[in-house]
């Protein structure tokens, strides 16, 4: 190797100090400084509201500095559009999915550099090439699948796929595992560190600590807007990053364990759709988080939205406070008194361009109505008592929720379904995408509408957060119950041997 070659090897990838941005006067950004390396898994951490996804979206060319260096392999860059990163070898993987839902995996995989010759696609050629990608990644996708077919994991793993194929040699995956199972986060770990090995520089954001300790080499935090610390994984326990990130000591996670209940609340007897999940029988008593478990495909998801009307079933029956319920909308669940946080709040849980008080009023507008004509002050009212309750952080519920953190995003979804009155609340993944914080302020709201008398399921790829906040544990697999535990008597292992 020559000299150019060595010195060019030993500049970071991103050398960025001082990095600041403002909106509207409000500054998001005041001091984002970070350091690169090649080969290096590098994650960026902080609260929802640390100024990650600004700090990420100068790097990308989103948005543009307003002052600070960042240095791309050496050189200073100030991108004007996302294009201009992407020439320069950067890629991203956002947070929330940008598939093209009516085109199919290949398609997808290579958008904007479709194989063509004389102006018409070469679809075999594309085809070929998509499934040796996905091969080699050690990915179990159909290239010929349509995107809207895919669970919100395989969608996640196509995304992860797209932005390899770039060809990048610096990569940025924003909670890349957030809706990925066990198995299918050790095929995306395995990848990563086949890109690490070629030198492949990857910037790795995740409220997923887990995550963070098995796969990255070093980390920076953010915290308010600034630079707060950088190190190696391997000189920091968990409870020192958590004490950075969320500026305090957080207490232990664990569910109050209660006295046995067995009055039903919820009861699902011979709850079958096809192919997806057959004979699904459980209980859930009042007072009671049940947790499910299961791998990608397990059928988990599918039973949930299901439950709440969301989806078809074949046959089944329902009993809610030992009254039989034929749910077969949302709107049949929510009159019931059954509410859902879905699995992607994005798309299928909030309205992003609509404010926090239009999401949070929606469901229950009939309550706010009399002839027609919504009573605002008792709407208003209703809206700022749960903000308070959630904590929900923004200037006022006229804020739009796309302006929100992940975290006061989830806590909005939270609030939308208090606000129907529910008896029983099924989450599915409820923090997905939010910090450490967050998580703890929705594990205590769980906790405290099941001590109502109330009840929930509580659906999760992360073994150790069901463990703790839940009382029992159901595991899928194939689309059916294969185990039922106590969550005081299990453990990682045993749940994942019992679901794999």
């Amino acid at each position: 190797m020559d000299n150019t070659s060595a010195v060019g090897l030993s500049v970071p990838l991103i050398h960025a100090e001082g990095v600041t941005k403002s909106y509207g006067g409000v500054r998001a950004l005041l001091d984002g400084r970070l350091t690169l390396r090649r080969g290096e898994v590098h994650a960026l951490l902080g609260g929802n509201g640390a100024g990650k996804s600004t700090f990420l979206s100068i790097l990308t060319g989103i948005v543009r500095a307003d002052g600070g260096q960042v240095n791309i392999k050496g050189r200073p860059v100030r991108y004007m559009r996302p294009s201009d990163a992407l020439a320069d070898g950067i890629a991203i993987i956002t947070q929330e999915l940008s598939a093209q839902p009516e085109m199919t995996v290949a398609q997808n995989l290579f958008l904007g550099i479709e194989n063509n010759a004389a102006g018409f696609l070469n679809d075999r050629a594309m085809i070929a090439d998509a499934k040796k990608l996905l091969d080699t990644l050690g990915f179990d996708l159909d290239p010929n699948a349509k995107m809207k077919r895919l669970s919100v994991a395989q969608q996640q793993i196509v995304e992860i796929a797209k932005a390899i194929n770039r060809r990048s040699d610096i990569l940025i995956m924003d909670e890349p595992t957030s809706a990925l199972g066990d198995r299918e986060t050790e095929i995306l770990f395995e990848a990563i560190r086949r890109l690490r090995s070629n030198g492949i520089g990857i910037i790795y954001v995740s409220h997923r600590l887990t995550d963070i300790f098995q796969i990255a080499d070093r980390y920076t935090i953010f915290g308010d807007g600034r630079f707060v610390e950088t190190g190696n994984i391997a000189d920091i326990d968990r409870a020192g990053l958590i004490r950075l990130i969320v500026g305090r000591t957080l207490p232990d996670q664990v569910r109050e364990q209660k006295l046995a209940v067995t009055e039903p609340l919820l009861e699902v007897r011979d709850f079958s759709a096809a192919t997806l999940f057959t004979d699904i029988n459980l209980t859930v008593c009042k007072g009671e988080v049940l947790g499910i478990f299961g791998l990608m495909g397990a059928g988990r998801s599918e039973f949930a939205e299901a439950l709440f009307g969301n989806a078809r079933k074949d046959r089944g029956e329902v009993k809610l406070n030992g009254q039989p319920i034929d749910i077969k909308s949302p709107t049949d669940a929510l009159s019931a008194g059954i509410a859902m946080v879905t699995e992607d709040r994005a798309s299928t849980g909030l309205i992003l361009l609509s404010s926090i008080r239009d999401n949070i009023s929606l469901p229950a507008l009939r309550q706010f109505s009399r002839g027609g004509i919504i009573k605002g002050k008792a709407e208003a009212a209703s809206v700022r008592a749960l903000m308070e309750k959630l904590r929900v952080k923004a200037a006022s519920s006229a804020t739009r929720v796309r302006n929100l953190s992940g975290g006061n995003q989830q806590k909005v979804v939270l609030a939308k379904c208090l606000n129907t009155s529910p008896k029983f609340l099924i989450c599915d993944e409820p923090t997905r995408g939010v910090d450490e914080g967050a998580k703890r302020e929705i594990y205590a709201f769980l906790a405290d509408f099941a001590s109502r008398g109330n009840g929930a399921l509580f659906i999760s790829s992360e073994v150790p957060e069901l463990i703790a906040n839940t009382d029992r544990i159901i595991v899928f697999k194939r689309g059916s119950i294969v185990a039922e535990v106590k969550s005081a008597e299990t453990s990682q292992e045993q749940l994942l041997h019992l679901a794999s």
